[in-house]
């Protein structure tokens, strides 16, 4: 038989596994729908998260790239043609180092990044004013700085 602590474990246990599928269900879903919202169909999300990175800093060079995702060098090269084949990204010399080539933002990559942003965040503030009430969107709120805790632990 077991105890009513030996009980309260199991559910604990349980919450944490439904919880953990939820969010994970819940967040696919979500990326999902931002990605169509957000015009990214047209890159693969392995592009759309090369033009994520290189939105937020120095440009880099493709070996860095690829260390900085996770992915081969050769896989990088495939995607950074693609990018360069769709205008967003280019190369130019390393000013510090002539044999390397540091990729960058072009004016339409910035512009794809900031329009799909846009895109993204007026959808997502739009729905929640109209399909949530003030108490809701408070209580998102708090579930954000939950799951912000999860992401860093």
């Amino acid at each position: 038989m077991e105890t009513s602590a030996e009980q309260a474990q199991e559910e604990v246990g349980e919450t944490a596994v439904r919880a953990a599928r939820e969010v994970r269900v819940v967040f696919s879903r979500l990326r999902r729908r931002l990605r169509e919202i957000g015009g990214d169909h047209v890159l693969t999300p392995s592009q759309t998260s090369v033009l994520s990175r290189l939105s937020r800093g120095e440009a880099m060079t493709a070996s860095e790239l690829a260390a900085a995702e996770g992915v081969r060098p050769q896989s990088m090269a495939a995607t950074l043609a693609a990018l360069e084949g769709h205008g967003v990204v280019r190369r130019d010399a390393d000013p510090h180092d002539g044999r390397r080539q540091l990729v960058s933002l072009t004016d339409r990559g910035h512009a794809f990044i900031a329009g799909s942003r846009q895109a993204r965040e007026e959808w997502m503030a739009r729905a929640l004013q109209q399909d949530f009430t003030e108490a809701e969107r408070r209580t998102l709120l708090e579930a954000l700085a939950l799951l912000d805790r999860l992401a860093q632990s």
